[in-house]
């Protein structure tokens, strides 16, 4: 299913991805070392209860995880890149998180997702993963205006990954999003320009560049969901929700000032 939202929708896409980006904030703004992902999952639970939302994780069943996800935030950690589910764990000076997060707000979902290192032992290696899936996030949205196709913003997101050296894995991507939180069209973070989908507005589209150090391959965890690279490699992971205008891409999951 694509979905082509209405005027009223797109506004309220808006509302949705102010609080998907400012939960993400808050629980950064929280996060130091010590932290337990089993309380960055509560306190994202009491944010999304607190605005009126709905969390899209929490009772979210699918063919790449085992049983419902259970949890209201996906939390990765070091070799983990995925749908990371949050367990028992304080982290530790050094270790790199990656929070992802779609809420529903009014009938519409908004996606996003940001990689930090935890405390003051930040790994150079580290800080460019995450700075290449940035990068590549921002051309990515740079070539998704209309007329454009789906394969324009993968050649885009897969140039500034493939120049930055790391391995692509194509069977997880971008998504379109709407009244649910994985909708068609997909997107990979590489691909052929001129190809798929042609971009209209109204459109919104999930982006989210993801990368593991030394590999594309990729193993499931024992918890059923978490995602890992093969090697134990470090990952990183960065996401943000976009609507398709007439003037152009527009960022939705920004946190407002």
């Amino acid at each position: 299913m694509i979905e082509i939202l209405d005027t009223r929708e797109l506004a309220q896409a808006k509302e949705s991805g102010a609080l998907v980006g400012g939960i993400l904030q808050t629980l950064k703004s929280r996060t130091a070392v010590g932290t337990n992902l089993l309380d960055l999952d509560q306190w994202t639970k009491e944010l999304i209860v607190e605005a009126g939302g709905q969390s899209c994780y929490v009772d979210y069943e699918a063919s790449f995880g085992r049983g419902p996800f259970g949890h209201y935030i996906c939390t990765a950690v070091n070799d983990a890149v995925l749908h990371g589910k949050p367990f028992d764990y304080k982290l530790a000076d050094g270790d790199l998180l990656t929070l992802d997060l779609a809420v529903l707000l009014g009938g519409i979902a908004a996606d996003a997702a940001i990689s930090f290192v935890v405390g003051e032992t930040k790994a150079p290696a580290d800080l460019a993963m995450i700075d290449a899936t940035e990068r590549a996030l921002a051309a990515g949205i740079a070539a998704a205006v209309p007329g454009a196709k789906i394969g324009d913003i993968s050649r885009a997101i897969g140039t500034v990954l493939g120049d930055a050296g790391y391995p692509i894995n194509t069977e997880f991507g971008g998504h379109g999003i709407g009244s649910t939180m994985h909708q068609d069209p997909h997107v990979s973070n590489t691909g052929r320009p001129g190809r798929g989908y042609k971009l209209r507005p109204g459109l919104l589209l999930a982006l989210e560049p993801w990368v593991m150090e030394d590999t594309a391959e990729l193993v499931t965890d024992k918890d059923g969901w978490t995602l890992r690279s093969i090697t134990g490699c470090r990952t990183a992971h960065t996401e943000h929700t976009i609507a398709i205008t007439d003037n152009g891409p527009e960022i939705l999951t920004r946190a407002r000032s």
